[in-house]
């Protein structure tokens, strides 16, 4: 198989545009997130998905970084699969879902052995399950999925709705302050942006920026996230990533900012 990548714009948006023209009929399946974990960026899966579904492309959304901050109707989206995590949604760690048209399932021979995923075994064959089973072999994490499942009601009783209108007013709140730092840059400031910021201040590595501000009690992630093609495309090495949830403040913003400043100083 062959592995073509989708191009993006400099604001950090889905090249829309290049990427219908990749859709050629010799691909067979798109796979795309629906908000990136490393610029915040939303993308349109449902106009990609409603564009692939014409051309008989098989899509795949990664909804990891969107489930816990947005409501998703899925069969709106109207892609083939949709995987979420549990630990980015107030869940245990080690726990996930993967919502898949049946079709599919059907289809799909499993990948694992163990109990529950068979209906019969001889030495003369094996009869697998059907679907989901077949794809759950072995004891299943028990305790963690109950964990899940307490965690998504947790965030149905808080409402999606308001949990997207919250994180909203914090990200705007959180961008005016960062605008008025002299040397810092926001890496991805597409026009359609989930509550997730990328920076870097001019002279400082982002690992020692993260060190410093977990010093003054500030939590924020340093690195590639993940995601190494995308920060060499806009040539970086490394950025410091806030992720703002519902449960954030505009206190702990003035915190940050706060922090940020005395960081700045010290690093001269």
């Amino acid at each position: 198989a062959t592995i073509r990548v989708a191009e993006i714009t400099p604001d950090g948006a889905l090249d829309l545009d290049a990427l219908r023209a990749a859709m050629t009929p010799e691909v067979k399946l798109l796979a795309v997130t629906h908000v990136s974990n490393v610029l915040g960026t939303v993308n349109p899966v449902r106009d990609i998905c409603r564009e692939a579904r014409k051309r008989g492309i098989i899509t795949v959304v990664d909804g990891s970084q969107a489930v816990p901050h947005r409501k998703v109707d899925v069969a709106a989206i109207g892609c083939d699969f949709y995987a979420i995590t549990g630990h980015k949604m107030c869940g245990p760690t080690g726990t996930g879902a993967l919502w898949a048209r049946r079709e599919h399932l059907d289809a799909m021979p499993p990948f694992l052995g163990g109990g529950e995923m068979i209906k019969e075994v001889s030495f003369d064959g094996t009869v697998f399950n059907d679907a989901p089973h077949k794809f759950e072999a072995g004891t299943p994490n028990i305790a963690g999925f109950i964990g899940l499942g307490v965690a998504a009601d947790y965030l149905q009783q808080l409402g999606q709705e308001n949990v997207e209108a919250r994180e909203a007013e914090l990200l705007a709140h959180f961008n005016e302050e960062l605008r008025r730092v002299d040397g810092l840059r926001i890496i991805g400031e597409a026009p359609e942006k989930a509550a997730v910021v990328s920076f870097l201040i001019d002279g400082a590595h982002a690992h020692d920026l993260a060190t410093l501000l977990d010093l003054e009690g500030v939590a924020v992630r340093s690195g590639q996230h993940c995601a190494h093609p995308l920060l060499q495309y806009f040539g970086v090495a490394a950025t410091c990533r806030a992720s703002l949830a519902f449960y954030n403040t505009h206190a702990e913003i003035e915190r940050f900012m706060t922090a940020l400043t005395k960081v700045r100083k010290l690093l001269g």
